[in-house]
C-alpha cells in the first residue's frame, strides 16, 4: 500500500515537471524579439499589401501609431473597411485608407498603381506582404498562383511605383518572405513549376529573396533600399485556404508552436524603420536582425536572371 502510494505521488510529481519543462521549451522556442525603435512616421506614407489581416495587420497597426499615413491594399472590400477602422482605433490614426488591389490579376495592379500616382504624391514604405500558402491554382494571366502572386505581383507592382519611391527617397521595400526558400532552387525552364503544393510555395519565397538583393543592388545610391523578412511562422489565417480537418489540426500545432501576429510583424517593423537595417540593403532579415542566407540564395548572377526573366514575364521588358 505504501508502495503504491509513494509512486503515485512520484507519478504526479514528475508529470508536473515534465509539463513544466515541455512549457518553458514551447516558451523559449517562441521567443522573439520586438522592434525597440520608436520613430515617428508624421508626413511618411505606407503602403502595405494584404493588409487587412494577420502580420499585414499588425504592421499597418504599428506603422499608424507612429504617424504614417497608411493605405492597405487588398481585394476584398468588405474585410478591408472593417480592417481599417480596427487599425484606426488600435493606431489611434485617423489617416488609415483602403485601395482595391488583387495581385493575381495584372491588369488589377496597373490600375491600383495608376490610381495610387494620381492621387499620393509620396510613398516612403512599400511593404510586400500578401501571399499565398501552398495552392494549386492558376492566376487571371495563368501564372501558377503562388508564383504570380508572391513574386510576379509584387515585382510588378514594385517597379510601377519605383519611381515614387525614388522621388520620395529615402524610402525602403519591404517584401516577406519565408525560411522555407531553402527546400527549392529555381528551375528557369520552368518559373511556372505548379505541381507539389509545398514546393510552388518555397520556390515564389526563394524568389522573393533574390527579388530583394536584386532592387537592393539596382538601387544602390539613388535612396531606394530593400530587404527580405522572414517573420517567423505565424498564427495567421492562411489555413483558411484548406479543408475544415486540416485546418482543425493546424490549429493546435500553430496554438504550441508558432508565434502571435504582432510578434511576428516586429522584423517587418524594423526593417521599415530602423536605422541600423538601412546599413543592409538587399540583406535577408529575422527576429529584427540581418541572418546569413544558405550560398545559393546569395547568387547574384541568378537575382539578376531572375529580374529579367521577371521583366520579360510582366511585359515590362
Amino acid at each position: 500500500m505504501w508502495l503504491t502510494s509513494s509512486l503515485e505521488k512520484m507519478y504526479i510529481l514528475f508529470t508536473i515537471i515534465t509539463s513544466l519543462v515541455c512549457y518553458l521549451i514551447l516558451k523559449w522556442m517562441k521567443m522573439r524579439r520586438y522592434c525597440t525603435d520608436l520613430k515617428r512616421l508624421d508626413g511618411k506614407t505606407v503602403v502595405i499589401t494584404g493588409g487587412n489581416a494577420g502580420i499585414g495587420k499588425e504592421t499597418a497597426v504599428a506603422l499608424a501609431m507612429r504617424g504614417a499615413r497608411v493605405i492597405i491594399a487588398c481585394r476584398d472590400v468588405d474585410k478591408a473597411e472593417k480592417a481599417v477602422r480596427e487599425i484606426k482605433i488600435r493606431g489611434h490614426n485617423v489617416n488609415v485608407h483602403h485601395m482595391e488591389l488583387d495581385l493575381a490579376n495584372m491588369r488589377s495592379i496597373q490600375d491600383f498603381c495608376k490610381t495610387f500616382l494620381q492621387r499620393e504624391k509620396r510613398l516612403d514604405i512599400l511593404i510586400n506582404n500578401a501571399a499565398m500558402p501552398s495552392v494549386l491554382d492558376w492566376t487571371e494571366d495563368n501564372f501558377s498562383m503562388c508564383f504570380g502572386v508572391n513574386h510576379l505581383g509584387h515585382f510588378l507592382l514594385t517597379n510601377l511605383l519605383l519611381g515614387r519611391l525614388k522621388d520620395s527617397a529615402p524610402s525602403r521595400v519591404v517584401t516577406l518572405t519565408c525560411s522555407n526558400y531553402k527546400y527549392q532552387k529555381l528551375d528557369f525552364q520552368d518559373l511556372n513549376y505548379n505541381l507539389l503544393p509545398f514546393f510552388t510555395y518555397c520556390r515564389s519565397k526563394l524568389a522573393n529573396i533574390y527579388f530583394s538583393q536584386e532592387l537592393g543592388r539596382m538601387m544602390e545610391g539613388k535612396g531606394v533600399t530593400a530587404y527580405a523578412v522572414h517573420p517567423g511562422y505565424v498564427q495567421s489565417s492562411w489555413t483558411d485556404h484548406y479543408s475544415i480537418l486540416f485546418r482543425m489540426l493546424v490549429q493546435v500545432i500553430m496554438f504550441m508552436f508558432f508565434v502571435p501576429c504582432e510578434m511576428g510583424a516586429q522584423t517587418v517593423v524594423y526593417c521599415a524603420v530602423s536605422d541600423e537595417a538601412a546599413k543592409h540593403s538587399g540583406g535577408y532579415f529575422t527576429d529584427c536582425q540581418p541572418t546569413t542566407l544558405r550560398p545559393f540564395a546569395r547568387d547574384a548572377g541568378v537575382a539578376k536572371k531572375l529580374w529579367e526573366a521577371s521583366e520579360r514575364l510582366v511585359k515590362l521588358a
